[in-house]
């Protein structure tokens, strides 16, 4: 009888930060500014990967993904964020909940994976210079790129379908910016244990197997550059790979933070910790992609100069 009378949820209330009025109209700029850039930023890099044959190389073609990435990720999600600052409860749909879960998880987990990839062309750039033209093909490189997307469409695909199965009564509020699958879970009125185990499956799929992958590759490249007997040679080489280190840190610092982290037992700090929580969502949903361009642009010579000749051209041709 208990549950003929709860009501089945079609659609969800966003609650952002909606007890924090102030707090909506700094951060509505702020998101604002840092959208425009990273559609710019990361737009630059694609242009520059597509029409400079120079940078017809695996690195850069994975780089190029990983731009394309970024830009998808945001705009899942940054609409969400905007709209939620300018009002106090953004409804949306059960279906539109489930497109946004899926683009966000897919385009995350095939980040983590790509990541994964491009540690190994750093690794094979090192340590295996005279054979990198045999093992990083175009076919290869192509084909690494396509499994990365396709893994993550797949497990996004299993995490999204398992999560809209359920059935959500009563409370439709989810104390989130956007749809993030671990605040929806929380709201059904059902057993949860398999999305849990699912769930944790890919986190070790996607999460740690990479990190692990990552963690490998760059102690057999650390060793190789160790060995280098030039300073010169050494920081040369060491410059290949730490635009992507510097990436890693970040992406994957975030989220383990973010999923890592102590949590509050008392009422007071479980509001902060909500608040918390939201902040670094919107820092590794916004924040992150823009600072991926300007680590590739300001520490790689080749992007620089490409960028500048792609000025060069548009300013000549006018």
């Amino acid at each position: 009888m208990e549950g003929a009378n709860q009501t089945i949820v079609t659609e969800f209330v966003l609650l952002g930060l909606s007890g924090h009025p102030r707090l909506e109209t700094i951060f509505f700029v702020l998101v604002l500014w840092m959208y425009l850039v990273i559609l710019l930023g990361n737009g630059i890099l694609i242009i520059v990967t597509i029409y400079d044959s120079h940078l017809y190389t695996p690195m850069y073609f994975f780089l190029g993904n990983l731009s394309f990435l970024d830009i998808c990720y945001t705009t899942s999600s940054v609409p969400l964020f905007l709209d939620s600052f300018l009002t106090p409860r953004k409804i949306i749909s059960f279906s539109g909940c489930a497109v946004q879960m899926f683009l966000s998880f897919a385009v995350g987990a095939t980040e983590c994976v790509l990541l994964s990839m491009m540690a190994f062309d750093c690794y094979v750039a090192i340590c295996k210079p005279l054979r990198y033209p045999v093992i990083m093909n175009k076919d290869t490189y192509v084909s690494m790129a396509a499994g990365s997307w396709i893994a993550g469409g797949i497990t996004s695909t299993v995490q999204t379908s398992l999560a809209m199965k359920l059935l959500f009564c009563g409370d439709n509020v989810i104390n989130h910016f956007i749809c993030e699958i671990l605040a929806v879970l929380k709201l059904a009125c059902a057993d949860i244990l398999p999305n849990v185990i699912s769930m944790t499956l890919a986190d070790v799929i996607f999460l740690v197997f990479p990190v692990l992958f990552i963690f490998i590759s760059y102690v057999f490249i650390l060793s190789t550059i160790l060995r280098i007997p030039s300073a010169e040679g050494r920081r040369k080489a060491f410059s290949t790979c730490s635009a992507h280190l510097t990436v890693v840190i970040v992406f994957y610092g975030t989220i383990f933070f973010m999923y890592v982290k102590p949590k509050s037992k008392d009422s007071l700090g479980v509001s902060k910790e909500y608040i918390t929580d939201k902040l670094i969502s919107l820092f590794y949903g916004v924040v992150t992609p823009m600072l991926n361009p300007l680590i590739y642009s300001l520490r790689n010579k080749d992007v620089k100069t490409a960028v500048k000749n792609l000025m060069g051209q548009k300013l000549f041709a006018e």
